[in-house]
This record gives structure tokens, sequence and C-alpha cells, in this order.
């Protein structure tokens, strides 16, 4: 099931649409749970022009966005990569539980070593328990500003959506365009220690659309019947930015968020951060509009940096009547979208999400706790290399983000691969601090040392433990919301508030009944948020900020030796 090289983007996604629709009307032709699907990718370089500019990007099989992985709940997936590039490269399958398949979830230097020049590796996992919408992206660097894709996960064969059948199935991708090289940008904010330089564009489904200049002819446009629903696949695959997004005139209906369905609830808008998915249902108008609508996304933030303050959209056209021959005389209707710093919008609308929690998609929240930590997670400072001016808070400091007030250092050794051949020492410590080790106001006037500690340091469970975390905004060089994403895990949110966290007052209120399950969750700026999840999958696995800059590990002592890890 490999896709083959397509040379338009448009193309590209027009098929995708048709093949989706094809499997959901023609169940026939997949067979029942459990088959093997085939990939191959093969990461090589292609010509692509965005904004008049044209330059030479990482891409999978010379497409961007990349191709689809469509699989249903319970298959089997397999995924040749073949690196044909100078950089080294991994893939990691963002959301996928990997239940014992660790080597297979691709950050790298964490469960596996990267695919260098002129190597392959085969990632090899099973979808088990999930269904609906999950991306592909690279996980090394910044290569995964033009490597991702989606990954569109049906319901078992003859097993129907608990919603009404879309028409058609849309996947709606977020990403961004440098006219630059991306991996220059990164390389040069970790040289001088300040914020990276922003991107150029947002794009939907790689195309940034008519408010950009030099844009208008790469414009991704939605065509649909008058009367018909359709299912949009929303996915934020950009690097920085969360998003809000609306159709003009129109009302959405969310119905699923990272590949768990929820309780369906209708609004005019929606907030979507990075690495985070959300299924939409889409329900057209009776009648022809007589009229054009506006599909846009633009960032919330409530960070003191830069940050691409534009906005991408796409167009949302009706099948015409044959009395009309053009859409240029119809008007254009553009949606009313939040502030960028509407933080009142984002705790409200992530509120909204809760687990459908019935007899057929239970919420198996954890109602009894063996472990509660409470992290930290904010921006804080590096001194400045000697005989370096530097462009962080000062010109002797750099930023540096932080959990707990330790900032994350890769490793060179798979940490995965030191931990199962008993090499651990000297590639980690597990003695990650799962407290502060200098409790502050959090979210008040921030401390005088703003300096953070350096290391490879994580936290250790025992298989089956059921943990509780809190993770705390703080305000030491400004509060801002931090989406977090934990590989190898769902986790419930039950509870989130603004200020700080009360271990006394805020507990009593969690949700245990009905919470949502994510893999990707935000942190509230200026605030906190409770997750619940069973660390039911042994291995490493990955917490990390996004975009990837504070990063720390779980790791699993039990269950790396036990029957079937080796051929997992």
């Amino acid at each position: 099931m490999g896709a083959s090289l397509l040379s338009s983007t448009a193309f590209i996604f027009r098929v995708m649409f048709i093949v989706l629709n094809t499997v959901w009307l023609c169940p026939e032709l997949a067979s029942s749970a459990g088959i093997t699907r085939h990939y191959k990718f093969n990461i090589k370089l292609q010509n692509v022009t965005r904004l008049c500019h044209t330059k030479s990007i990482v891409s999978v099989n010379g497409q961007f966005p990349g191709p689809p992985i469509i699989a249903r709940e319970g298959d089997r997936v397999v995924v040749k990569v073949v690196n044909h590039v100078q950089n080294n490269v991994t893939i990691h399958w963002h959301g996928i539980r990997q239940l014992r398949s660790g080597w297979a979830d691709g950050p790298a230097y964490v469960t596996q070593c990267p695919i260098q020049t002129g190597q392959s590796y085969v990632y090899n996992f099973t979808i088990t328990g999930q269904r609906g919408t999950l991306f592909w992206h690279a996980h090394i660097s910044w290569l995964r500003s033009t490597l991702y894709g989606p990954i569109i996960i049906l319901p078992k064969k003859n097993v129907p959506y608990p919603f009404p059948k879309p028409h058609k199935e849309v996947p709606i991708i977020f990403g961004e365009w440098w006219n630059a090289d991306p991996e220059a940008v990164i390389t040069q904010a970790l040289q001088n220690g300040g914020g990276p330089n922003v991107s150029d564009a947002y794009t939907i489904n790689g195309l940034p659309g008519p408010l950009y200049n030099c844009s208008a002819q790469d414009t991704f446009k939605l065509k649909v019947k008058p009367g018909k629903t359709y299912l949009l696949r929303m996915i934020n695959a950009a690097l920085n930015d969360e998003l809000f997004f609306s159709i003009a005139n129109h009302t959405l209906t969310v119905v699923d968020v990272d590949a768990i369905y929820v309780k369906p609830f209708r609004t005019d808008t929606i907030l979507i951060t990075p690495g985070q998915t959300t299924n939409l249902l889409l329900k057209a108008k009776p009648h022809f509009p007589n009229a054009t609508f506006l599909m846009s996304a633009r960032p919330y933030t409530t960070s003191r940096g830069t940050f691409d303050n534009s906005t991408v959209a796409g167009i949302l056209q009706y099948e015409q009547p044959p009395k009309y021959s053009s859409f240029k005389n119809l008007p254009l209707f553009k949606p009313t979208l939040p502030p960028l710093n509407d933080t009142s919008f984002a705790a409200n609308f992530t509120r909204k999400l809760r687990s459908l929690a019935n007899s057929q998609f239970p919420a198996n929240v954890p109602k009894k706790v063996d472990k509660r930590f409470f992290f930290t997670v904010g921006l804080g400072t590096n001194p400045c290399p000697q005989n370096q001016s530097c462009q962080g808070p000062t010109n002797s400091t750099m930023f540096a983000a932080s959990v707990n007030n330790v900032s994350f250092v890769l490793p060179t050794t798979a940490m995965l691969q030191a931990h199962f051949f008993q090499q651990s020492k000297g590639v980690y410590t597990t003695d990650f601090p799962t407290m502060p080790n200098f409790p502050f106001n959090y979210t008040g006037t921030p401390p005088n040392n703003t300096m953070v500690s350096n290391g490879t340091r994580v936290v250790v469970l025992p298989f089956n433990t059921s943990v509780e975390l809190v993770l705390q905004d703080t305000s030491i060089i400004g509060i801002e919301s931090h989406p977090l994403h934990i590989h190898g895990f769902n986790s419930f949110v039950v509870g989130q508030g603004f200020g700080n966290f009360d271990s006394k007052k805020d507990p009593p209120k969690f949700n245990l009944v009905d919470p949502v399950e994510r893999n990707t969750v935000g942190v509230p700026s200026g605030g906190w948020v409770a997750i619940r999840f069973l660390a039911d999958n042994p291995g490493e696995c990955m917490v990390h900020a996004l975009p990837l800059g504070s990063s720390h590990k779980l790791g699993f002592e039990d269950g790396l030796d036990s029957n079937g890890w080796q051929t997992a």
C-alpha cells in the first residue's frame, strides 16, 4: 500500500479523499481486523515552490505533505523507511500507543538511533483500541517541518461510527512554511540562545492560501454538496503554535480528539495545539448558498516571544448549479476568530471535551492513584558560553525550557537500547525530581535566580503503576500555554485551573466520570492541568513540550525482558 510519487499536492489529497471514501463505502476491500498493511517511505529531496520561493525540502516519496497511512483498528502496520538524504532521520507515529513495540516509536536517541544516509529501518506496530485521526512526523531536529502526514484509523470492519455516517472524509493538516532552511533556523537559535525565527506562513495541506503574498494559486479548496455531511480530520502539525480554526457561517460538531471518541458538541471555532488532532462533522447548507466561505486559522498565544502572527485560509466551495458559470462574482465570507490571546476561550473550549464513557467506549480513568507527581513547566536560562554574546533574556544568558527546573540533554546512545542491554550508566540517571526542589509562587512574582540545571534524568515506574501528574505553568520568564505530549500513553484530563494548583482544594473537584482522553495536553497559560494514566506500556516513553525542547522521560522498569518484548 505504499504511495507513489505524485507531483501535485492538490492531486495527492484528492486521491486521499477517494481512498478514504472507497474504504468506507466498500468494506469488502478491507478484510477483517488483524491484517498487515505495508508501506514504504523513501526519504528524499524534492523541489517545492511556495510564496514565489523555490527550495529543496526533505520529503517522503517526493510528497509535501507526506502520504497517508490508512488502516483499521486492530491492523498491523509495517513501514520501511529508507534514507536517501544527508540528514539523520527517524519517524514518530504520533499518538499510536505502541503497546510492547517501543522500538517502533521513533524519537531519536530515545527508542532508536537515527537512520543514517543510505540506511533503512522497519517500523512494525499494531493499532490497538484506537480509531480516528493521528499523524506521523520526523522526530529529530526540525525535520518535521516538512516530514509529516496523516494516520487515518478506520473502525473495525462492520463497526459503525457513533455519529452519522459522513458523505466524505477530508484530512486537513496545518503546517508551517519557511523560506529559509528550518534546520538552519533551529541551529542558529540553539547557538545564540534566542527564540528561533518564525515561519513565513502557516499552511493547510501544504498550501499557504490567498491571504499571503504570491500565494493565491496555492490555496486548499474544499468542495461540498448541499445537504451532505463531511468528516474533517483536523491535524496540527505546526511546529510551534496553537491555532484557532473556523469556517465562515458554518457550525462544526466535535466528535473525536486524538483518536478517541468524545461526547459531540457544536461550536463555531476550535482550538488545536501542536500534536493534537480533532475530528469534526461539517453539515453543508441544504441549498446552494450563492457564496463561498473562508476556512481560516491563526495562532493563540500568550508568550512574550515572537511568533507568526498571520492567518492561513482555504476556501469552502459548494457544488454549483448549472446556471452558475464561475465563483468569481460570488461574495466571499470570512470567519471571526477569537483574539490571539483569548485564554478564556481556550479554557472554555477544553472544558467541553468529555469522553463518551459508555459501555462500548468506556473511560477507564484510574480511580486509585499509586504515585503522584508535580511537574513545573516553563522557561528559564542557561549561562551564555564564555566569550560569546547571546540573545536570551540578557546578552549573557540563553533561553532554556525545563521541567522541575531540569532541562533535558539529548544522549548520543538510544536510551531504550541502553536499558535493554543494561548499559545505562553514563547514558541517563534515574533521579529526575518528581516535585520541585525549591517550591515558590509559580504564577506570581518570579524568583531572582532563573538558571536551570541540565541532565539526562528519568523517572522510573513499576509496571502497571497508576499515576496522577499535575503540570504547572510558571512565570519565571513569562506565563504561556505549553502543549505536552506523552509517548506511548493516553492520559485522562481530570482537572485544570488558573493560578497555582492547590493539593487540598482542587482534587475534590476532579472529573473521574467522563474526562477527555488525550495524547497531547495543553497546560493553561498561568495555570495547571492534572492528568491520570496507567503505566501499562513498558519501555522508554518520552514526555516533552511541543516544539521539542523541554523534554523528559518516563521509563518503566518491568516488562522489558518479559515474553514477547524482544520479538514484538
